[in-house]
């Protein structure tokens, strides 16, 4: 892959970062000076809901702190929905996608009778909206019936083997690994409320910043086939990936928003520096 290496560190500015984050900014920060790149940063802020102004701010505040500088303008996902919603559409005019108007009750109760799992341990979706007739599946959607868009998974991925290169985290080491997307399969890639998911989003603005390097957390290993196949079905180069270690609490558990895992702000109002979060996280 020629060209200057590109690094991203892309959060959610659904809450305050945490230890764990830290350690992605970082690493990606530490190996984009080591292969002589840069590190670009990336507010992903799909979900208007949970998405805050406050949380943007605090997480440009925490990333000075940690003494770290990112090139300008910083891409924020909410202002690109047009984009995302062109390269929907494009799927859809091939075929590649369909609109569910499953409800998430409706699935669970579906997906009883047919169990499976995705790698994230949500119920696989059991296709029930794949064959609704297109005329009324379009009439539906014209009428303004809530709707997610889903991968036709039959139809997009290929039966010829295709994957991706995962190097080490000092960024040699490369293997190939062959992508697994059946595992995910139908995925949602445009919501009810945004015209875009995570998968969908990700792969387009990694294009679009002319991203070389992935590094992020062993969480998001598996979603890497899905994010492949979607680079493919787009034209979309691949970047290679490297999935670091999840940084856990005192019960061995991943760090979260969600369970209110300490903030950076925190640590930095008890006096902890950057040298001893560097230090703490074996940096």
């Amino acid at each position: 892959m020629g060209g200057r290496p590109v690094l991203r560190f892309a959060p959610s500015p659904n809450g305050r970062l945490h230890l764990g984050h830290a350690y992605s900014a970082l690493i990606n920060a530490d190996l984009a000076g080591r292969l002589g790149g840069l590190c670009r940063l990336r507010i992903e802020d799909i979900d208007p809901v949970r998405s805050k102004p406050a949380f943007t701010a605090a997480i440009v505040a925490d990333l000075a702190w940690l003494g770290l500088r990112y090139p300008e303008p910083v891409r924020v996902q909410s202002r690109h929905m047009a984009e995302y919603r062109s390269a929907r559409d494009g799927l859809a005019a091939r075929g590649l996608l369909y609109p569910c108007f499953c409800s998430r009750g409706a699935i669970r109760a579906a997906a009883a009778e047919a169990p499976g799992r995705d790698p994230d341990g949500a119920p696989l979706y059991p296709g029930t909206c794949r064959g609704l007739d297109p005329a009324e599946a379009a009439e539906r959607c014209a009428r303004g019936e809530p709707h997610t868009w889903r991968l036709d998974m039959g139809r997009a991925r290929t039966r010829d083997p295709f994957g991706y290169w995962a190097f080490d985290g000092d960024g040699a080491g490369e293997r190939w690994v062959e992508a697994e997307p059946a595992l995910w399969g139908d995925a949602v890639v445009s919501r009810r409320d945004v015209p875009t998911s995570y998968h969908l989003s990700v792969v387009h603005d990694d294009a679009v910043e002319g991203v070389t390097h992935v590094v992020r957390g062993k969480d998001l290993e598996a979603a890497t086939s899905l994010h492949v196949l979607l680079q493919r079905l787009l034209g979309l180069p691949s970047p290679r990936y490297h999935h670091h270690r999840l940084v856990q609490d005192e019960e061995g558990r991943k760090l979260a928003k969600s369970r209110e895992s300490p903030g950076l702000a925190t640590l930095r109002d008890l006096g902890v520096t950057p040298e001893a979060i560097r230090a703490r996280l074996g940096l």
